[in-house]
């Protein structure tokens, strides 16, 4: 049971409340690896969204209670204290503005949910797949709840994005499949023993997408038809703090994502050149895409991504970091088909019995340029969200399971996946133009996704010394032509990326501002401590603190 006393400090109130949760969220548990958790899935109806924000309220009573005890003054309490109540403060807001009742996305949304956490289900043994027959007859519920929590926003006229809900529908047709859906397909790979209790389930949780998909586009996108993709200055600043874990000053971010732009265009030009004499930034990259340096086939692509982040795990170890010989393992998977177009990663359950894993989405690709993998798997795994995440975990007993886990807050993670990619290029691991050229174009990505992301959701001016429709006012139409005008990636990326936008607000800015963030912090950092400055110390410090919003990021950043 949850130590709920009075007598418990902040990171046991916190730990309490990760219990608490996952008996609520066995999604939660899975991905922590509770072996428990693989038969069940969450209630996404309104009643469990409003049991989700109870456990919530009860435990930031406990945690005002805990922190006027004595040690709860340690760097170690106050850290976590913080953190939580950060946390469930911004959960709290948006909960509490029904944004649950018309989450619609193409990338997150409870079915997004369902269906992912399948990939993360132990599936070694008879038992282990006995339960996911168990999980899979639990999909129809899990998603009749989804649904139900979708109608009640259309009764209370909170309506989701007719992008992503178009989008949406379409993802669910492909999951449905014409012969047998995404579900059938997964549980083919289970033991004959259990095959026809598998295909019995599997089948059921394909009707189940079927009718959501039915439901989806025969009710639902009519009667959101002709509303705004966007949010508005009000909601946005909501879902802002959600995933930056502060309140930002919206306009100076829209002014840096700017200023951003025009240093990396700067950097651009220079590199653009060296790959094609005379060329721009964008001719040089689709020159890149047919002529430079590429992976043929899928599994071998896959394989390539491995070796590049077991290579910088060699050459980092020891060096810029000190790794636990379980953070040293990494693998490379290809992501399922039927999702978003960008790559991401999943971090090791808390035994480490299944390592982090990076995945890529092929889009149906065969061949895969160099210039746009190298820095993404740099962001992706090693040193970026692998090395983070997977450290949080070993130093779990250390800091407390919330913050090791569920605490995350985005613009931190992401923040630091994007000041790996440029301690990188710091470090040299980017010497040829081609594959720093690649660099600089993810760095531009994340540029024009604050520019965008707040500039469109607020209907912001857009600057008189753009170099595009200077004196407008944002629109999505005009986003998604900036976007691909600033993008060396296809065209079907960048529909999914403005999508993504559109149905997270707020989430995309994180990359920029919170690699701001770290970036301030070591700076911070290092004028302190002068010539004694230790990279490699602050790095492991940095990465043995679990997560923080981006204001207190900053401060204790600054501190180590």
């Amino acid at each position: 049971m949850p130590d709920t006393s009075s007598t418990a400090l902040p990171r046991q109130v916190a730990d309490a409340y990760v219990d608490a949760l996952i008996e609520l969220d066995p999604v939660t548990g899975t991905y922590l690896g509770v072996e428990e958790s693989s038969r069940r899935l969450p209630d996404f109806s309104p009643a469990g969204q409003e049991a989700l924000a109870g456990l919530a309220r009860a435990t930031l009573v406990r945690l005002t209670e805990a922190e006027k005890l004595p040690g709860a003054d340690t760097d170690e309490e106050r850290r976590c204290a913080r953190l939580l109540r950060e946390r469930l403060t911004a959960e709290l807001a948006v909960h509490e503005a029904e944004e649950g009742l018309r989450t619609v996305s193409n990338i997150h949304s409870p079915a997004h949910v369902v269906r992912e956490v399948f990939t993360m289900t132990p599936t070694k043994t008879e038992e282990d797949w006995a339960a996911i027959a168990e999980r899979l007859r639990a999909v129809p519920a899990a998603l009749e709840g989804y649904r139900a929590s979708l109608a009640l926003g259309l009764e209370r006229k909170l309506y989701g994005g007719p992008r992503a809900t178009a989008t949406f529908i379409d993802q669910l047709t492909d999951w449905a499949g014409s012969e047998r859906g995404w579900f059938e397909e997964f549980a083919a790979d289970g033991p004959e023993a259990l095959r026809a209790e598998l295909d019995t389930a599997a089948r059921g949780a394909t009707e189940a997408v079927t009718a959501l998909r039915d439901w989806m586009r025969d009710v639902y996108a009519p009667a959101i038809e002709g509303r705004p993709d966007t949010v508005g200055r009000e909601r946005y600043a909501r879902w802002s703090r959600h995933f930056n874990g502060t309140d930002l000053d919206l306009n100076e971010a829209y002014a840096y994502g700017w200023s951003e732009y025009h240093r990396l265009l700067g950097e651009m030009k220079t590199e653009a050149d060296k790959v094609l004499p005379g060329a721009g930034p964008w001719e040089a990259l689709a020159h890149l895409d047919e002529h430079g340096t590429h992976i043929e086939g899928v599994d071998e692509v896959r394989v390539w991504l491995q070796n590049l982040m077991d290579e910088a795990i060699e050459a980092l170890d020891g060096t810029h970091f000190e790794l636990a010989e379980r953070v040293r393992k990494v693998e490379s998977h290809i992501a399922p088909p039927g999702g978003a177009a960008a790559p991401y990663y999943t971090g090791p359950s808390e035994d480490f019995s299944r390592p982090g894993r990076t995945w890529l989405p092929t889009m149906g690709e065969t061949r895969f340029p160099v210039y746009d993998l190298v820095s993404t798997w740099y962001h992706e795994g090693v040193p970026g969200h692998h090395l983070q995440i997977a450290q949080w975990t070993h130093v779990a007993d250390k800091l407390s399971r919330y913050q090791a886990s569920v605490g995350q807050v985005s613009a931190n993670s992401e923040g630091w996946a994007l000041y790996a990619e440029r301690l990188m290029d710091e470090l040299g691991f980017l010497p040829d133009p081609e594959r720093r050229l690649g660099y600089l174009d993810a760095q531009m990505m994340r540029a024009c996704r604050v520019i965008v992301d707040i500039g469109m959701h607020l209907e912001l001016e857009i600057p008189a010394d753009s170099p595009f429709h200077p004196g407008e006012h944002w629109t999505p139409e005009l986003a998604q032509e900036f976007f691909g005008m600033h993008s060396g990636r296809p065209a079907d990326f960048v529909e999914s990326e403005l999508t993504r936008y559109l149905s997270m607000p707020g989430q995309a800015i994180g990359y920029k501002l919170g690699e701001r963030a770290w970036l301030l912090g070591r700076e911070n950092a290092r004028k302190a401590h002068g010539d004694a400055f230790d990279a490699k110390a602050w790095h492991m410090a940095a990465l043995s603190q679990g997560s923080l919003g981006l204001d207190d990021l900053v401060d204790e950043l600054s501190k180590l």
